[in-house]
């Protein structure tokens, strides 16, 4: 996770220190390589905190990081160029409250985008279940994904990090979950991850050789 350790966004569901950001490390694209060289990793996920106060500089070390990577470790695949993840998280009847600094139409925006600009690239979203919305809700949003060509979805189980965070509505079924795969797939997903333990990068490597 680049950028620091503390996000300027208050999403009601995510365990990540709010506040104040430090300014940006200029070396940790480097270390950041030299960390996936050294496990001999064949699939990165590199992922950040919201930086709202320096879109820009955290832009360069998004790239920069990726140039390093593919430097010292040319074979690895690198959940950014190579797979595009971008998470939904909910549906937008519950966006105000689980993600207040964000927008679905702008989600969505993205995700479009990406496939117009790039038609070749892998694209990923992602939801958490289990925070008030309905069956018909969740199929809703993957149906806006699979018009935008997403080619993986995960779903998995929302799991409240403190009590200060959003409540926990309900645990979902694994006949639920298996549903649920299953529209995914029936709407023209080409992967979908669906289960209680399921996160964005679970088994990130194997999603995208799924689909290759």
């Amino acid at each position: 996770m680049l950028l620091g350790d503390i996000c300027t966004r208050r999403c009601g569901f995510c365990a990540v220190p709010k506040g104040r950001p430090q300014p940006l490390d200029l070396d940790e694209p480097r270390r950041v390589a030299e960390a996936v060289a050294t496990l001999g990793l064949k699939h990165a996920v590199i992922t950040s905190v919201n930086r709202d106060d320096d879109n820009l500089g955290g832009a360069r070390i998004f790239a920069e990081t990726i140039r390093e990577v593919r430097h010292v470790a040319p074979d690895c695949r690198v959940e950014v160029p190579d797979v595009l993840n971008h998470n939904t998280e909910s549906v937008p009847r519950l966006y105000r409250a689980v993600r207040s600094g964000a927008r679905y139409e702008r989600t969505l925006r993205l995700l479009d985008n990406a496939k117009k600009f790039s038609p070749g690239m892998v694209t990923k979203s992602g939801l958490m279940v289990g925070l008030g919305e309905t069956m018909t809700e969740l199929v809703d949003v993957f149906r806006e994904l699979a018009v935008r060509q997403v080619d993986i979805l995960t779903v998995g189980q929302y799991l409240r990090p403190s009590r200060d965070h959003l409540p926990i509505a309900r645990f979902y079924t694994p006949e639920e979950f298996h549903y649920l795969k299953e529209e995914a797939m029936r709407l023209g997903f080409r992967h979908v991850e669906s289960g209680p333990l399921v996160r964005s990068s679970y088994h990130a490597h194997e999603q995208a050789d799924g689909i290759r």
